[in-house]
């Protein structure tokens, strides 16, 4: 009989205040099961990688390849964080110097061919000659990965295409799942060769594991509050599993000692330090306003229209996590003031639509709603706030300068975490063109350099 343990984090999302301590237990567990004669595998399930934290924006990521290699991951899958909220060129070279294995099955180039930094599968062998095959997928995100330049395939259907592909040459076979729950569960009814799914995406917890039939599922939750650990063991005579379970290691169960804090200061210092580049000099303070409009949130709403020519703007004042103040606007000040990885979106709506998007948005109730997740790292939604959307004094409404009537078209630039359906549950059907790779922050920053050049500032601090 061969035991084998599988360890795994998913949905990190760059939340490093329990890194030193998940890394410590990491090296420690292999080492004690190694040295016991066990086999030991670690795998990350995607997200690890989110654009609000400073280290990775100001490393572009390539800091958190270099936590996972020294962490001595074995192999990881891409989550929609990875995928979609970094350029192609970004993603392409975000794996350069990993010391692990990209396993990715269900991404391809417009042209059909996988990307050279991932393998649709691999097949890794135990010091006693147990074949572990091992596949992975992400989430369908279909327009965002054509919009960036690649194809993203149904991940259930080709999971279970590489899985009966490999089947036959791999003792136990492992899913490394970006798909979320609900997908997990169709994919071990439908696929019942898979021993064993480590999920992510959707931040569901398994304390103790979750069968479906004879297939295990598991998963941490987020933010690295748990990790989890997985053994399995195997009958080498009968050639087959034998006994399969899974548990959790709470972070907040785990050691702390003196240099970890040093540590978590020292990842933030590296992003800060990476993002001193000046951008625009801003003439006078733009102080926002979680419940009104406010000269951030009109800078905000003009670089909108002006980087998207659409007829009018809307968005939410929650947005902005402080204020811009007078003088030089670095990267890092930018990123402090709109983390969240979220791209703008142009709807066309017919009038009657455009109507019911902006009556809906006068709900009362919104501006104190917490919002978790949609790309969202704020946390109180804030008051809807609108650039040329209007209603004169006699309730007739304007887009532009264009009363807004049934029948005619208008294109409404919004942030895309609108476009998901939760809010207005008519966007995520309507006619609508994804602004990216740039993230709002980049749309702000742009407008800032157009419109707020060098020559504002005083002579002694121009460049």
């Amino acid at each position: 009989m061969e035991t084998i343990h599988i360890y795994h984090t998913n949905d990190i999302h760059s939340h490093f205040e329990n890194w030193p301590q998940i890394n410590r237990l990491l090296i420690e567990k292999r080492q004690s099961h190694e040295a016991a004669g066990d086999a030991f595998f670690l795998f990350d399930i995607g997200d690890n990688v989110d654009r609000s934290h400073p280290f990775t924006e100001g490393t572009k990521g390539k800091g958190n390849i270099r936590l996972l290699n020294e962490a001595g991951y074995d192999a990881v899958t891409i989550g929609n964080n990875e995928g979609i909220t970094m350029s192609k060129e970004a993603l392409s070279s975000l794996y350069d110097d990993a010391e692990f294995d990209v396993i990715l099955g269900n991404l391809v180039d417009l042209d059909g061919e996988f990307p050279q930094w991932a393998s649709e599968y691999k097949i890794y062998e135990t010091d006693r000659g147990t074949k572990i095959g091992v596949i992975g997928a992400t989430a369908l995100y279909t327009q965002f990965y054509a919009t960036l330049g690649w194809r993203i395939l149904p991940p259930r259907e080709k999971l279970k295409e590489i899985a009966e592909k490999i089947a036959s040459k791999a003792d136990i076979l492992i899913c490394l799942s970006h798909m979320g729950l609900a997908e997990d569960e169709k994919l071990a009814k439908e696929c019942p060769l898979i021993d064993v799914i480590l999920g992510a995406h959707t931040h569901h917890l398994f304390t103790d594991g979750e069968f479906v039939g004879n297939t295990l599922l598991a998963a941490t939750e987020k933010y690295g509050d748990y990790t989890g650990h997985v053994t399995i063991e195997f009958d080498e005579v009968m050639k087959r599993v034998s006994d399969k379970r899974a548990t959790l290691y709470p972070s907040e169960t785990l050691p702390v000692n003196d240099d970890d804090v040093k540590k978590l200061n020292e990842l933030l210092d590296l992003g800060k330090l990476a993002m001193q580049e000046k951008l625009f000099y801003n003439p006078s303070p733009l102080k926002q306003n979680l419940f009104a409009p406010s000269p951030l949130s009109a800078f905000f709403g003009r670089a909108l229209i002006d980087y998207t020519k659409a007829d009018c703007a809307m968005f939410n004042a929650g947005i902005f996590l402080g204020s811009l103040d007078s003088g030089w606007v670095t990267k890092e000040d930018m990123h402090s003031l709109l983390p969240h990885p979220i791209n703008v979106c142009v709807i066309s709506l017919e009038g009657t639509e455009l109507l019911e998007i902006f009556d809906l948005s006068l709900n009362e109730e919104w501006p104190k709603v917490t919002v978790k997740g949609l790309g969202f790292r704020g946390a109180l939604m804030g008051a809807m706030l609108y650039e040329r959307l209007y209603k004169n004094r006699y309730g007739q409404l304007f887009a532009g300068n264009r009363e807004v009537v049934p029948g005619e078209i208008y294109t409404l630039a919004t942030l895309d975490m609108f476009t998901f359906g939760f809010f207005f549950p008519s966007l995520k059907y309507a006619k609508k063109d994804y602004y990216m790779p740039e993230l709002i922050r980049d749309i702000a920053s742009d407008y800032g350099r157009k419109y707020f050049r060098e020559s504002t500032a005083p002579p002694e601090h121009n460049l």
